[in-house]
């Protein structure tokens, strides 16, 4: 395999430097596609550092143990599987600026080194990419080609699916051959890919268990994962206004974990504003954290527990008072 491996480098090589053609080129690429059918080796720039990102995830994703375990537990058994029998789905929830965002990029850092540049981390945003729900069939043909052509260059492919609130229902369903144990679909090897769907989707089922563990004294790391996957999982099923609604993904269970991302207290969102703050070389600046969080909404109205918005705002609130 390792001849092969240096076979095709030399050849891929020797097609672009010497020919003027646009066939030899395409030529080319087609070989390297045919043997990345046939292989499990086309890994591309994949170098995952599992422990920097754990650390990552401790350091900066505020108030998320739940978060923190399954991402971390989940990728580190997929990858470490040298033969997966089928992708990686991981569905994000919870409200906004809880950090659901955070860490699908964190995810392209420490897989790729960088989640902005690298070619192989695809994000997908409904209101940019498919704006106008009557043209459904023509996306999921448009994103069937998208995802097996870019399995076909890299089986390592992550794709990112954001704001799956405002995904046209019954289009996300154009990925699910993709999503099974088959080895192969549409003649490509595609079991090592990645998949993140991000959604506010079961935000109700999530900020409710987090509220009654509260009043009823839990510790909020005592919430297990298993109090609301199954929740979480009926939410977005029967939810009529997201990507997942009535979906053969949800009910072929092809997602591997829905993960719970929960409501940030005060001291979370503290925790937050100091972090802009030190970003901008302002970490002693206790009266904009005291005044920022003082601007912010709360709830329940009686008890003041959760923000409204996480920390979604802060950065604009910081630059606001800087």
């Amino acid at each position: 395999m390792e001849v092969l491996e240096k076979m095709i480098a030399v050849f891929l090589a020797l097609s672009v430097l010497f020919s003027n053609s646009l066939s030899s080129v395409a030529a080319a690429f087609q070989f390297k596609a045919v043997y990345c059918t046939i292989s499990n080796n086309c890994d591309c720039d994949f170098h995952p550092d599992l422990q920097g990102l754990e650390w990552e995830l401790y350091r900066n994703v505020y108030g998320q143990h739940l978060a923190q375990e399954a991402v971390s537990e989940r990728l580190a058994d997929f990858i470490n599987d040298a033969s997966p029998e089928k992708p990686l789905v991981l569905s994000f929830h919870g409200s906004s600026g809880t950090g659901k965002t955070m860490v699908s990029w964190l995810l392209g850092r420490y897989l790729y080194g960088s989640a902005m540049t690298i070619p192989h981390v695809h994000r997908f945003i409904p209101t940019l990419h498919f704006p106008y729900p009557h043209r459904v069939p023509q996306y999921k043909k448009e994103l069937k080609a998208w995802v097996e052509g870019n399995l076909t260059a890299c089986a390592r492919s992550m794709f990112v699916f954001d704001e799956m609130d405002k995904m046209p229902p019954g289009l996300i369903d154009v990925l699910v051959p993709f999503l099974g144990s088959s080895h192969v679909v549409y003649q490509t090897n595609y079991r090592k890919a990645i998949y993140a769907f991000i959604s506010t989707a079961g935000e109700e089922q999530i900020n409710r268990l987090a509220l009654e563990a509260r009043r009823a004294g839990r510790d909020r790391e005592e919430i297990r994962l298993e109090e609301l996957e199954d929740a979480i999982a009926q939410a977005v099923f029967n939810n009529s206004c997201n990507g997942f609604y009535h979906s053969e993904i949800i009910q072929e269970k092809l997602v591997d974990c829905f993960v719970p991302f929960l409501p940030l207290t005060r001291r979370h969102v503290e925790r937050c504003v100091r972090r802009e703050l030190c970003l901008r070389g302002q970490c002693h600046r206790r009266d904009i954290i005291e005044a920022i969080t003082g601007a912010m909404t709360f709830s329940p109205e009686r008890e003041q527990l959760f923000s409204h918005s996480g920390c979604k705002t802060v950065p604009a609130k910081v630059n606001y008072y800087l």
